[in-house]
């Protein structure tokens, strides 16, 4: 290890780009949420951390490092650790598992749709997964239960299936078109349900909020209310290009009689589509919103309010920040 020759003036605790613009996001977000994340070893993810740290803590690093090598050891840290508790998140919770999961669980929910064990087997196979990405990405250092956790689950997927079947049930004798649609009806609803129970340690204590600088100011329930709202819309967004414009296309392929001549094509062509647009859904809808979120200080709980504007007396900033998850 010697000392590298770049200056120390970059701030490692932001992205590369600026946040302040969505494109600056997108550019984030499709680095970090790239697929090919998921394949780095635990060598290359610890030696991600490592440098990270070191950075930050203005240690020595790899001799001949440039910065370009610093931002791809970020890029990676970024994919694979909480930023707030910088724990390495399971495999499958972190949002470069998104697209390969996705296309799977979702091609398996759009392509058997008219069958009953079918419908319901894929949909709680999709929301133990969305469970998994939920409490992974959440907001600040919240801790939930086994029993809060078990009791979200179970709701959410017993509301993911039951929309389902209620939806398969009234649409049952409409267009093929229509009933294509169901699943991500499912979906969505099931979104509403999922994210704010599996996150509903923080509705019920707050989410840390934070100064420009950092420094932990208290824990605000509006700032997580609003956070997670944010996170159901783009959840909903991510999910809508995949299953809203496949079933125009698979419908017109079973029209012209395609899928009869070659029924094989069902499963992978849906697949193949989905992947195609969740390549860019992804990281584009992940980029609606900052993930270093900002919630006005007049907005903030009256205890908070009070306790930031003594705190920070005449310097007391308008906004203050938070981490609104992913």
């Amino acid at each position: 290890m010697g000392e590298s020759t770049y200056p120390l003036n970059i701030d490692i605790n932001k992205p590369r780009y600026d946040q302040d613009n969505y494109s600056g996001r997108a550019k984030h977000f499709l680095a970090t949420t790239n697929p090919l994340n998921i394949f780095a070893s635990n060598k290359s993810l610890e030696r991600a951390r490592s440098i990270v740290n070191a950075y930050k803590c203005k240690n020595p690093l790899p001799e001949g490092m440039t910065t370009d090598d610093l931002w791809r050891a970020k890029t990676l840290y970024d994919s694979a650790f909480h930023p707030d508790t910088g724990e390495k998140m399971p495999l499958i919770g972190r949002m470069s598992a998104q697209v390969p999961m996705n296309m799977l669980i979702t091609g398996g929910m759009m392509c058997f749709y008219r069958s009953t064990p079918a419908v319901i087997f894929w949909q709680w196979l999709n929301q133990s997964f969305n469970a998994v990405v939920n409490y992974t990405n959440r907001g600040g250092n919240a801790k939930i239960s086994d029993k809060q956790l078990i009791y979200s689950y179970a709701l959410a997927t017993t509301g993911a299936v039951t929309t389902a079947l209620s939806l398969n049930r009234i649409f049952k004798k409409a267009p093929s078109l229509v009933l294509r649609f169901v699943p991500f009806v499912a979906v969505a609803a099931a979104n509403c349900v999922n994210i704010p129970l599996m996150r509903a340690q923080e509705l019920k204590d707050g989410t840390p909020v934070f100064d420009q600088n950092n420094n932990q100011l208290g824990y605000s329930k509006n700032a997580a209310q609003e956070g997670i709202c944010q996170v159901i819309f783009s959840r909903v967004m991510m999910a809508a290009p995949g299953m809203a414009l496949t079933p125009f296309i698979m419908n017109h392929l079973e029209r012209r009689g395609t899928l009869c001549r070659y029924p094989w094509l069902n499963l992978p062509m849906q697949i193949a589509l989905l992947g195609l647009f969740l390549t860019f859904a992804t990281p584009l809808c992940c980029a609606l919103f900052k993930q270093k979120a900002e919630i006005p200080v007049n907005r903030l709980e009256e205890p908070l309010r009070c306790k930031v504007k003594k705190m920070l007396g005449v310097d007391c900033p308008k906004y203050v920040y938070y981490n609104k998850g992913l």
